[in-house]
């Protein structure tokens, strides 16, 4: 399924990607194909926190509250007049986030258990809108209650699999908590990298390279053993990421802890990992996307008003810069992919037409395994079935696609047929304006396609 992931680009995975050829031309050959991006499994934080406290690794005490009652018993159980609220939304950016309700930041610090009490109500069941949500947030259904630690020092620490390595690499840095992206950019000779030999294994000389870069040597043998256990935990879990942000010295205590934390892992793992992926969330997701991903379709929802469908990821990036290039704005990315069956186009409809921002729809679709008359079958199924009152124009090319357009022309509906690219994407623009200007003046169009039209 194509990604923008639901949290977006991890930060190790975003240093990589804007620094990833400059890092690499010094360590490795970057000679691995290129491929499409696609989803992976996101967790929160307090589930983070509980793999790495189950595997050894330091974390401050915590628990997760769905409700006040529980917020107000959790907060009480840590016996501490530091206290910090976290809202479990997979996104980035929370504590500079607000929710709906008006309350300010995902992420607070209170000093006494009813104030926590109180705090969580607030949050919960809210959404909370960050720079990483949008404006329509994300729903809040639980509060991690957590002690409050006071650093000394922070470091960034990740294990990450990266192709352009040959598989897994560690990134570090004596700069953490902060955001990483901006220490990559602004002095990226504090990021260290450490590619591991995945046949090898990770090795003690290798981990004491990183720990010196990043100025642990005064913790040297602690940090060794955490990082060790990371990878360990990297391995059994079939994880993709492992980040730690920060790790760091707590000034009362003396001793290191993890107070962030992300992970991600690999979907190709899910039948090793069933009970780690029954914990996804999906309340934090789009429902079009897991709808779409029933069918095998790969669908991410855009802010435009013309809906697309069609097949393959270039295909599906063309469609969009030509509906841009004629003013229009893209309302999605669905690609239906090689082999969608009639009834998975039919339920690609139904997926573009539940986004009432839609106006039009541009089907274009390049038959090679994919048959045009599939696709053909599967509009006219879907047009017949959802009562379809928007502009739908079609361009199909390729395999099968003189049945596709007869079957097209004899099911008597609302369906404009192009042959040309330019004038498909055209005509849907000009067709999605004419339908937003009526939606905005409250009249209903209807549109009726001459025949010529649809034999042209």
């Amino acid at each position: 399924m194509a990604t923008l992931l639901p949290r977006s680009l991890g930060l190790a995975e975003t240093i990589l990607f804007k620094n990833g050829t400059k890092i690499l031309a010094a360590t490795t050959a970057n000679n691995l194909p290129n491929k499409q991006q696609v989803r992976h499994l996101n967790v929160h934080e307090y589930i983070s926190y509980t793999l790495l406290r189950d595997h050894g690794i330091p974390v401050p005490k915590f628990n997760v509250a769905k409700t006040k009652e529980e917020a107000f018993k959790f907060a009480t159980e840590l016996n501490t007049k530091d206290i910090v609220l976290k809202a479990q939304v997979l996104a980035g950016g929370r504590g500079k986030g607000a929710f709906k309700n008006g309350l300010k930041g995902g992420v607070r610090m209170v000093d006494n258990p009813e104030v926590a009490g109180e705090i969580a109500s607030k949050m919960l069941q809210q959404y909370l809108v960050t720079k990483q949500t949008g404006a329509a947030g994300r729903i809040c259904n639980m509060v991690m209650i957590t002690e409050r630690k006071f650093p000394r020092r922070e470091f960034y620490v990740a294990i990450m699999m990266e192709r352009s390595f040959n598989g897994p690499v560690i990134i570090a840095s004596s700069q953490g908590g902060v955001n990483i992206e901006d220490v990559a950019a602004e002095n990226p000779d504090a990021i260290t990298y450490e590619p591991i030999d995945i046949m090898t294994g990770i090795t003690d000389e290798q981990i004491r390279r990183v720990v010196k870069k990043i100025g642990l040597d005064d913790h040297a043998e602690e940090a060794l053993e955490m990082i060790k256990r990371m990878y360990d935990l990297f391995l059994k879990k079939d994880a993709l990421l492992i980040e730690i942000n920060p790790y760091a010295e707590d000034a009362v205590s003396g001793k290191f802890f993890c107070l962030d934390a992300k992970f991600r892992f690999d979907d190709n793992a899910e039948f090793r990992q069933e009970e780690l992926f029954a914990l996804r969330d999906i309340s934090q997701e789009d429902p079009k996307e897991i709808e779409a991903a029933k069918y095998n379709l790969n669908y991410i929802a855009l802010d435009g008003n013309i809906g697309c469908m069609v097949n393959g990821a270039g295909l599906a990036m063309a469609t969009m810069d030509i509906i841009k290039l004629y003013g229009g704005d893209p309302a999605n990315f669905l690609d239906v992919g090689g082999g969608a069956t009639a009834q998975a186009v039919s339920e690609a409809f139904k997926i573009i037409l539940s986004d009432p921002k839609v106006t039009a729809i541009l089907v274009n679709i390049f038959g090679g395994i994919m048959r045009c008359d599939v696709i053909a079958e599967g509009i006219v199924t879907a047009a017949k079935n959802l009562n379809i009152q928007i502009p739908v124009i079609v361009r199909l090319q390729g395999t099968k696609v003189n049945e596709a357009r007869k079957l097209i022309a004899d099911s008597g509906l609302r369906i404009v047929p192009r042959d040309n690219l330019d004038e498909a994407a055209k005509l849907v623009v000009q067709l999605s304006e004419i339908v937003a200007l009526a939606k905005k003046a409250g009249v209903e169009v209807k549109f009726d396609i001459p025949r010529y039209m649809i034999e042209k």
